[in-house]
């Protein structure tokens, strides 16, 4: 009968962390494995020491390279595979001879560790029990006496071997986290830290329950001495008081996309977590996470300019602040009524950032298939802080270009005539059948997505939550097998027909004039 294995996690590094399980099964292993680099020591026997007996097998799984360049035709994964799968023979061979295989982990042996390569190679075969063990996280966390997480708070683990921008995305998107495999990576992980606005958040564990154990702030650790042993910790910010100081405050204006938090960027994120006051609409405001250590100044959606000032009078103070905005903060939103008041002397040393959101728009033609394939315009319905003139003058002149048109806030409880008004103006210069997607509360628990020609628009059902797209000459609209009909616009655009005089026509067959005259 084969022999069965065990994946032993040792924990840590301290031999008294480790399990009573794991005692057990290193006491009643015939043969003992472990992996190790070419210089032949082992941190996880080093652990395990005093449970090994001299009449048990050891099995020393040599790493043929760690860091270095290889010849082999693979290159340096392929050289690893080759090594796995020799390891992995060798322990199958103790196996099939009824013996029983114990293989050292440090930490957890399923945990970014050494021992889930020949678990992968060898448990669909073999009799296999993995006994846990305490991961370099956990012992990290108990050396800064520090918790992780609470609350709702989520732990974001990750490691250092990314690229620096996904280390920036990463760590501004995380409540608490973790980073590790550092040592040469170091540097790369320190520079991400501070372009994401937690550097001084960040706390350094080095060999944590291990001889030479070292913690401090991140900041002050110099990069030459950091082993490959060592983590960065943002541990948890529950109790975390804003900070206040002269030069520290920033008006960071997001865009939440059209409905929260699936919609957001990891860049929004972090701004969104980071900030120590949050400033918007309640609506939007309502769509951010509630933490403990930040305050929420939520507003009717009339008052954009006092939002700003207030905002940057708070930033003023030394206040990182985040102002809420839906969509993407520069169509239609608040970033240009923040940047409209921070031009006044008053506030010109203040920071301001706009960071980009997924717009209305971009939302609900993706929902429809691609309608904003080709060229297009934006335009808002609402005539409250521009003329109903001004409105139709750009509608028919963006309607004879053929441009697709996405129509922004097109009716509300005090405005419902708008939408029946453009229609009837595009109809003099498109076609009756051009197809219009009607995108209803994009991502939110209402969505409704229909797509119905320009003559049966029926204004009635078009509301404040509601946009608009009007295909060009050019938007196809299809109905697919499972029912749904999609739209596009294709990218090509067909070349103009001459005339004998060499007018050209109206992409549309209509009017040809800007104005529809």
């Amino acid at each position: 009968m084969s022999g069965k294995l065990y994946g032993v996690g040792l924990g840590p590094g301290d031999p008294e962390l480790m399990t009573v399980a794991a005692v057990k099964a290193i006491a009643g292993a015939d043969v003992i494995a472990y992996h190790c680099a070419r210089h032949g020591r082992s941190i996880a026997r080093s652990i395990a020491a005093e449970h090994i007996r001299e009449d048990q097998i050891e099995e020393r799984l040599m790493y043929p390279l760690t860091v270095e360049t290889t010849d082999h035709p693979g290159g340096y994964r392929g050289a690893l595979d080759d090594f796995y799968a020799e390891a992995a023979a060798t322990l199958a061979t103790h196996l099939d001879a009824g013996r029983t295989v114990a293989i050292l982990a440090e930490g957890d042996p399923l945990f970014y560790g050494s021992y889930q390569h020949m678990h992968k190679r060898l448990a669909d075969r073999y009799d296999t029990t993995v006994i846990p063990g305490v991961t370099s996280i956990s012992a990290a966390a108990a050396r800064l006496g520090e918790p992780l997480c609470e609350d709702k708070e989520t732990l974001t683990i990750i490691p250092g071997t990314l690229p620096e921008d996904e280390l920036t995305a990463r760590i501004a998107a995380a409540d608490s986290a973790v980073v590790m495999k550092m040592g040469r990576t170091f540097p790369k992980v320190r520079a991400a830290l501070e372009s994401s606005g937690r550097l001084e958040d960040a706390r350094y564990v080095e060999r944590a329950f291990m001889d030479g154990e070292r913690t401090g702030a991140l900041a002050d650790i110099d990069p030459s001495s950091v082993p490959y042993f060592s983590v960065a910790v943002l541990p948890s910010r529950i109790d975390a008081t804003p900070a206040e100081s002269p030069g520290r405050g920033e008006v960071v204006v997001v865009g939440t996309g059209p409905a929260g938090a699936p919609w957001l960027t990891p860049e929004s994120r972090g701004a969104l977590a980071n900030a120590d006051d949050l400033v918007g609409y309640t609506t939007y405001l309502d769509r951010v996470p509630s933490r403990p250590w930040q305050r929420r100044h939520g507003s009717d959606n009339k008052v954009e300019s006092e939002r700003a000032e207030f905002a940057l009078d708070l930033a003023r103070r030394g206040h990182r602040v985040a102002v809420v905005s839906g969509g993407d903060p520069g169509v239609f939103a608040m970033a240009t009524a923040v940047l409209e008041v921070a031009s006044e002397d008053r506030y010109t040393d203040i920071p301001v950032r706009v960071l980009p959101g997924v717009t209305a728009a971009n939302a609900a033609a993706a929902k429809a298939g691609a309608p904003l394939g080709h060229d297009y315009a934006t335009i808002s319905l609402s005539d409250r802080l521009k003329p109903w003139e001004v409105i139709a003058e750009r509608l028919r002149t963006a309607a004879a270009a053929d441009l697709v048109l996405a129509l922004y806030n097109p009716g509300s409880r005090s405005r419902t005539w708008q939408v029946g008004k453009a229609r009837e103006l595009l109809l003099e210069l498109r076609l009756p059948d051009t197809p219009v997607v009607l995108a209803r509360d994009v991502g939110g628990p209402e969505e409704s997505i229909r797509v119905v020609e320009l003559a049966d628009l029926d204004p009635a059902v078009v509301d404040m939550r509601t946009l608009l797209i009007v295909g060009s000459s050019q938007t196809q609209a299809v109905v697919r097998g499972d029912g749904r009909t999609v739209t596009w616009t294709p990218r090509r655009y067909p070349e103009p027909a001459s005339s004998p005089s060499g007018a050209h026509s109206s992409p549309s067959g209509a009017h040809s004039s800007p104005s529809g005259d």
